[in-house]
Parts: structure tokens; C-alpha cells; sequence
């Protein structure tokens, strides 16, 4: 089982890509300025591996046929 499916077709347009690792890297911002250390780097480290596995190694899965979008 994984936390999360970067390879989901729901990740395959770009912003939703996009806003997951805003999201995760501006939280961790959030924390760290709040003095919560731990949950910053368990933030940022969510959203790290979220932007590698989203820009680096990300291999969007094939077109299923049918549905107009």
C-alpha cells in the first residue's frame, strides 16, 4: 500500500502537480516559523519527494479511451 499514488491519472495535469507540492513545501514554511520543527521537516520532506516524483521521475500514465476531457 502506498501513503499516495504520484502516478494516479488524477496527478496528470500539471497544476494539480503544482499546487500538491506548494502546498506541502508552504506548510512546512508555516511550521518552521512557527517553531514546530518536526512537523516542518516531515512537510518538507512530503513535498520534496512529491516534486521529484512529480517532475523528475514522472512517467503520466496512458490515455484509457472514452470521456470527452
Amino acid at each position: 500500500m502506498k501513503l499516495i499514488d504520484v502516478q494516479h491519472p488524477f496527478f496528470r495535469p500539471l497544476w494539480r502537480r503544482v499546487a500538491v507540492v506548494a502546498v506541502c513545501l508552504g506548510w512546512a514554511a508555516v511550521e518552521l516559523a512557527g517553531g514546530a520543527v518536526f512537523w516542518a521537516i516531515l512537510f518538507g520532506a512530503v513535498g520534496l519527494y512529491c516534486a521529484h516524483q512529480f517532475f523528475v521521475a514522472f512517467d503520466p500514465p496512458e490515455d484509457r479511451g472514452g470521456g470527452g476531457q
